[in-house]
């Protein structure tokens, strides 16, 4: 067999590569369609600009805002049973703890017979007044007798049958009955007025007594505190059985979870198109991708700083101007999904294209 080409065998063992090159017009269409789509993108993100701009104003210090209460007792007393726990749900008139009304019970009592104790001395009051009457007439007769004596005495004492002494000592008699009706007319007008009432149906003394029965009362109904309005029970932890509790201390907070607002602080360069009643978005930190409508509520009357313990004080020679805040008030008109919970933090967008005035 005849010894093969070195070339031609070389040739047959080289793998043989094809490159595929695009057409010319592939190439010129892909051109095309960048340097169209690329103006048109700049031209619509143009446009989405100029009819947005101004449009919105937004910030992201806002926070969920609810109404809350703190409850405190009216009477002291040592607390003998808590009836609610940490972030429990209650209605209005639910019991929240009670105080130990022992005392109170007591005071009820001692009032009782205090009344009792002032119609005993209104009627012995009335008894000696009528008895005045009597010591009245009583001492009118004397007079009457007082007055016959001496009469009787002078008429002997001209006809020289009797003693001047005897006729003074009539005389003298008949003063002492005219002392004695005038201490019983003086002890009747007393009693008159001890037993005034002032234009009142019962005697002054009886009404003090009740007045005081009815404070005793009172406070006997207060030893139980309950709910003013349904909500979610929070700082607890202040009510445990034992404990003393004083009046006006706040012992237990309700957040009132079915009204919630956001108050958001808007920099005051925001406020120009500003109105009430304009519409605005609100999103939440804790919650990804809720977002309820609202609007405008109200605009505060000042800024933050105004009403801030220790306000700002500006008259200085390295004074900074800094941007301030105003509170705005948004209102929730949706109802939300998940449960708004007070102090949560928001991001709220005002549409101030929109002339509101709601």
């Amino acid at each position: 067999m005849a010894d093969a080409d070195p070339q031609q065998t070389l040739a047959a063992e080289t793998p043989q590569v094809t490159i595929n090159t695009p057409p010319v017009a592939k190439r010129r269409w892909g051109r095309t369609a960048l340097m169209i789509s690329v103006p048109l993108l700049v031209i619509l993100v143009a446009v989405y600009l100029w009819a947005t701009a101004g449009r919105f104003v937004s910030t992201d210090n806002a926070y969920v805002s609810q109404d809350k209460v703190s409850v405190s007792s009216d009477v002291a007393g040592r607390i003998v049973e808590v009836a609610v726990r940490e972030n429990q749900s209650v209605k209005a008139g639910d019991l929240l703890f009670r105080i130990d009304p022992d005392p109170y019970r007591i005071a009820v009592s001692q009032a009782d017979a205090a009344i009792a104790n002032a119609r005993v001395e209104v009627a012995t009051l009335q008894s000696s007044f009528r008895g005045k009457d009597a010591d009245i007439q009583a001492a009118r007769d004397q007079i009457l007798a007082a007055e016959q004596d001496y009469n009787r005495q002078a008429a002997l004492m001209k006809q020289g049958f009797t003693t001047r002494a005897r006729l003074e000592q009539a005389q003298h008699s008949l003063q002492q009955a005219r002392a004695a009706l005038g201490n019983a007319q003086a002890g009747e007008a007393e009693a008159r007025a001890k037993l005034e009432t002032g234009g009142a149906s019962v005697s002054p003394a009886i009404a003090a007594a009740q007045v005081q029965r009815a404070k005793a009362a009172l406070d006997l109904s207060r030893t139980a505190a309950y709910a003013p309005y349904g909500g979610t029970i929070s700082q607890s932890d202040r009510l445990q059985v034992g404990q003393m509790m004083v009046t006006g201390l706040p012992a237990v907070s309700i957040v009132k979870s079915n009204r919630s607002w956001v108050e958001a602080n808007f920099k005051e360069t925001d406020l120009n198109k500003m109105r009430v009643g304009q519409p605005a978005e609100v999103t939440f930190d804790a919650y990804h991708g809720l977002k309820l409508k609202g609007h405008v509520q109200s605009i505060g009357a000042g800024t933050g700083s105004e009403f801030s313990v220790l306000p700002a004080q500006n008259a200085t020679g390295n004074w900074v101007k800094v941007t301030q805040r105003v509170p705005v008030r948004v209102a929730i008109d949706e109802q939300s999904p998940r449960p708004l919970i007070a102090g949560l933090s928001a991001d709220v967008t005002v549409d101030v294209r929109d002339h509101g005035n709601r």
